[in-house]
Parts: structure tokens; C-alpha cells; sequence
């Protein structure tokens, strides 16, 4: 299926098991590297000390995205929350450090089209322009990240081409794109169109199947046409798995293992 390096979301794969135990079982299954979005409720000194146990890197996380019971998910468009948002950076971006995370994302927020206005699109471009010159003081990078409108209801950036947007005002080149496959197929568009318009952005890229949000092979996408396609449009990271199993993570490995064994063959 696929040459790339695989990256375990492990808030969405191996949650049969505790948190900790869930970065040595993505080790032990071939994953190359793990991802969660909010890993603060471990110190960073003790992540460090499983990844090096487990012989991993961890790809990406986000800064601190507010009340998830509440539906929050980020706060950088609020303008009554941009200390908060800064307060976030430093946090974000010390765990980084510790951990060595070299991408972190600023996730934007939910609010409705109707209550939304040119005040909170500036203030999401002016707090990406201050994360991105933070983080550069530390060599990581700010990554933004579209959510369909089918997946995550109203939230602020929804395509590719809004994402890119908000990069290309914010200025700065330490700023990059999350492409998530899942989300860019449920909002109708093209996923090979999309990697080839925004090939220079792109930094990471999230994969699930279509409809569904399951499994590679369980619905509809030829991921063996998109990994060509992110082939030829220059990409070079990892492919960060972040879908809902059928059933246990480990039932629903069988595609793994068939790339592992078509990358085997290749390199052979």
C-alpha cells in the first residue's frame, strides 16, 4: 500500500488499553511514531521516557483547545481568549521540547457561520503569526488543520483552501498544513486535486477510509492511488492513522501488514 511511515493516533487506535501502555503497542505493531492531540495529562518527562522505551517518535499535538465537554475545540479565533491562547503557546510548545515534537497544532474553534466575523478571522491570523515566531525560536512548526463541516460541525477552518488561506496571510513560513484525507473527501472534495494544489504547505497528512472513518480497505478511497499522488506532489512525512477501528485496533491491523509486507518487497 504504501512506502511511507506510518504514525499511530493513539487517542483513536489501542484505547482498549491504558494511555500507557498504548505507545510500546504501536512500537510492538510496527508504527513508526505515535500522535495524540492532548497528551498534557502525562508529564512531559514521562512521555519522553516511553518513546525512548519504545524506540518512537511523536509526531504531532495540538496547544490546548479548551473545554472538550463543552464542544471546544481550540480558541484561537476568540478574541476575548487571545492571552489564553498565548499562555497556550508557551505550554505547548515547553511540552514540545521535552518531548520532541517537531509540529504542533493550533486548532482555530467551532462557531457558528452566523455569529462569525472579520474580528475573529483576525484574530486566529495574528495569534498563528505569534505562535509560528515562537515556535521558530525552538525549531518546531505551527500546523493548521482543516475539519469538514460533516465531521466537525462549524468549525472555523473547513477546507484545505481556508487553511492555506489562513497560512498564506499569517506570513510566515514556519507555518504548515495537516491534511487529513477523511475531512477533505466528506467536505466533496478531490483529495488528489487537494494534495497537488497544496503540495508546498502540506507538513503531515491524516488517512481513515471514507464513509465511515474506519480502516484503510474498509470503504471506498484507493489509498494506493493517494500515496502515489502524495509521492509525486513531493511529500515526505508520515502518514498519521487517525480512524475509528471496526473493532479492537489489533483486529483491524490486517492493512498494515499487507504495506509493511509491499514496502518489504520494494526495498527487496
Amino acid at each position: 500500500m504504501s512506502t511511507f511511515p506510518y504514525s499511530a493516533h493513539i487517542g483513536y487506535l489501542f484505547t482498549e488499553k491504558p494511555l500507557a501502555e498504548r505507545v510500546a503497542t504501536a512500537a510492538r505493531y510496527g508504527f513508526d511514531a505515535v500522535e495524540h492531540p492532548s497528551p498534557y495529562s502525562v508529564p512531559a518527562k514521562e512521555m519522553a521516557g516511553w518513546l525512548r522505551s519504545a524506540n518512537l517518535t511523536y509526531t504531532q499535538f495540538g496547544l490546548r483547545s479548551g473545554d472538550a465537554q463543552k464542544g471546544e475545540k481550540g480558541i484561537g479565533i476568540f478574541p476575548e481568549r487571545r492571552e489564553e491562547f498565548r499562555r497556550s503557546v508557551a505550554e505547548g510548545l515547553d511540552y514540545a521540547e521535552t518531548v520532541g515534537v517537531g509540529m504542533v497544532h493550533a486548532m482555530a474553534g467551532v462557531l457558528a457561520k452566523g455569529k462569525r466575523s472579520r474580528f475573529h478571522w483576525d484574530c486566529y491570523i495574528e495569534n498563528l503569526a505569534f505562535a509560528a515566531r515562537e515556535a521558530k525560536k525552538r525549531g518546531i512548526r505551527i500546523i493548521v488543520e482543516a475539519m469538514s463541516d460533516g465531521a466537525v460541525p462549524d468549525y472555523f477552518i473547513s477546507t484545505p483552501d481556508m487553511a492555506a488561506h489562513a497560512i498564506a496571510e499569517a506570513g510566515d513560513d514556519n507555518l504548515g498544513l495537516l491534511l487529513d484525507v477523511f475531512h477533505t473527501v466528506s467536505a466533496g472534495l478531490d483529495i488528489h486535486q487537494q494534495i497537488d494544489k497544496h503540495a508546498t504547505h502540506i507538513r503531515h497528512v491524516h488517512i481513515a477510509d471514507y464513509p465511515g472513518r474506519h480502516e484503510p480497505g474498509s470503504a471506498s478511497l484507493d489509498f494506493d492511488a493517494i500515496n502515489r499522488t502524495l509521492q509525486g506532489a513531493g511529500y515526505r512525512g508520515l502518514l498519521g492513522c487517525e480512524y475509528v477501528p471496526i473493532a479492537t485496533t489489533e483486529a483491524g491491523l490486517a492493512w498494515l501488514k499487507d504495506s509493511q509486507h509491499s514496502a518489504a518487497a520494494v526495498a527487496g
